[in-house]
């Protein structure tokens, strides 16, 4: 059984495993981008090029298929950065994984991340696994919710703020506290959404890996499933962040 890097700073625990896969998403993502759009070119494209301009193309008619069109490219960045950083965040724990093993306790900037009776109780020795898929941490994914959350508010307010209160109350008045159960409800189930299917994931394949070389086989195949399931959590939290934003946005009169 592994256990995660946390410290304490100022009263807050940090998984230092999931900061730094965090920020690893984020660079490759931004290497991503950079390398698609050095050299753009028409007459002769890059394959780089090539795959970001689908990506774009993918993004937009997805976003297209929530709103109307003259209110998509507002939304591109934004439906662009959560596709991509979620789908790579995603996929960062398949290929391998770093594990220290630690015999006595083990402290790091002055917090226990080991203690020496957590050692004795497990056999005389523990493992700290370092590296692991930042989606797979339920604390990361209500961070995403949560931006997401304000900023479908935020937007609401801004852009159609008489009819966006006034939906709180529709049908019918009563229905107020309801509509607002839904709008708390949202954030949590695309964050536990996408943390139940990707920690999931590395939990069987941490099962399978205990098989040894007869798991080779099965491995192969999860992960190759891994990534199709990556890329379906990646594109629906997107979706379903355009769906919230245009309900809110976007007015018709009847």
């Amino acid at each position: 059984m592994h256990v995660f890097p946390v410290v304490q700073v100022g009263g807050f625990n940090l998984d230092l495993s999931s900061i730094l896969a965090i920020v690893v998403s984020g660079l490759i993502c931004f290497v991503l981008a950079k390398l698609a759009t050095r050299n753009l070119s028409i007459r002769n494209p890059s394959k780089l090029q090539n795959f970001m301009e689908w990506v774009v193309d993918f993004v937009h008619n997805t976003i297209a298929s929530t709103m109307p069109l003259s209110k998509v490219k507002h939304f591109l960045g934004l439906g662009m950065t959560l596709i991509l950083f979620i789908f790579v965040s995603n996929l960062l724990g398949l290929p391998f994984g770093i594990v220290t093993e630690h015999h006595e306790e083990f402290k790091l900037f002055g917090s226990t991340v080991v203690s020496q009776e957590y050692i004795d109780e497990h056999g005389g020795h523990a493992h700290v696994a370092w590296w692991k898929s930042p989606t797979a941490d339920i604390m990361v994914n209500l961070g995403l919710a949560v931006v997401v959350f304000f900023l479908i508010h935020f937007l609401g307010l801004k852009m159609n703020r008489k009819h966006y209160l006034a939906h709180y109350f529709k049908p019918f008045p009563v229905f107020f506290p309801l509509n607002l159960i839904e709008q708390v409800a949202r954030p949590v189930t695309l964050a536990v959404r996408l943390y139940a299917n990707i920690y999931a994931g590395e939990l069987l394949i941490a099962t399978i890996l205990l098989l040894g070389i007869p798991g080779i086989p099965l491995l192969a195949v999860w992960q190759g499933f891994s990534i199709f399931v990556g890329a379906v959590q990646a594109f629906l939290f997107t979706i379903l962040t355009m769906v919230y934003i245009s309900q809110a946005i976007v007015h018709e009169d009847h």
